[in-house]
């Protein structure tokens, strides 16, 4: 059997919680070969970021190339990408070299409230990379942006009638979260575009160490089905590793604001 192998294509976090440390994280403790292509460095830890230098879209496409042409990968996950012409140097390549799956995961903004997407990249991500993904993640803040709501999306009801909107929008499926509802339930709902929809019941965690949790969700689809595992299942073999990192990133005590989840509950605890 050959080694399976994803890519992340993502910014750094500096703090490790989120970002590309995150997803190398999730890779490895899932039995999967991570690589990857920064699109952005963050000065950034637990509690803000305090500064983003951007990557010239010359040297991320320089990345992608790097990998693509000697590494045969078998999953992309795409997250923070912050600028329109990253966005399209993204595009450009995943044409040239169509991996097999593509996770996005449309990150806007850090879990302190710091914007890592320029206002003026939102349509790039509409139309130049959303349709092109086998999969989108947005959480319920980030899948109003997207539909421009113009109010928040609070109950279930809602949340149907946004995935539906969201798949029109052009990817092949939608897992929207919904750990921003209130009350003890995070159910997601997972669409796909053969008019599948299934609910996948959570459990909410009473902690504030939650850095990275989109992230470390993303790349834990993109590692199951770089396995060869459907999205299907990959979807829930993720939510069950996510949720196992929360219940135990109290014992970790990294940082003094909002620390990173517990990428490897299984194999090491405080």
């Amino acid at each position: 059997m050959s080694t399976p192998i994803a890519l992340t294509v993502a910014g750094s976090d500096s703090g490790g919680g989120a970002g590309i440390q995150a997803d190398l994280k999730t890779f490895s403790a899932l039995g999967v070969y991570g690589c990857s292509v920064v699109t952005a460095l963050t000065a950034q830890n637990t509690q803000g970021v305090n500064g983003v230098f951007d990557v010239s879209p010359t040297f991320v496409r320089a990345q992608m190339k790097a990998v693509f042409e000697d590494i045969a990968v078998d999953a992309v996950k795409i997250g923070m990408l912050g600028r329109a012409d990253v966005i399209e140097a993204v595009r450009l390549d995943l044409k040239r070299y169509k991996p097999k799956w593509v996770v996005l995961d449309p990150v806007m903004i850090a879990k302190s409230g710091d914007r890592l997407l320029h206002k003026n990249a939102m349509k790039a991500l509409l139309n130049d990379l959303v349709p092109m993904a086998d999969v989108i993640t947005p959480n319920l803040p980030e899948a109003g942006a997207l539909l421009k709501l113009k109010e928040p999306i609070t109950d279930p009801d809602q949340m149907a009638a946004a995935a539906r909107k969201l798949l029109a929008l052009g990817p092949k499926a939608v897992l929207l979260k919904g750990g921003h509802l209130t009350g003890d339930s995070a159910s997601d709902l997972l669409v796909t575009e053969e008019g599948e929809s299934e609910w996948l019941p959570g459990r909410r965690f009473q902690t504030k160490n939650t850095h990275g949790t989109g992230c470390t969700l993303s790349a834990a689809i993109a590692a199951g089905l770089a396995k060869g595992q459907s999205l299907s299942d990959s979807v829930k073999q993720a939510k069950a590793y996510i949720a196992n990192a929360i219940a135990m990133a109290d014992s970790l005590e990294i940082g003094r604001g909002h620390g990173p989840v517990h990428h490897f509950h299984g194999l090491w605890q405080q």
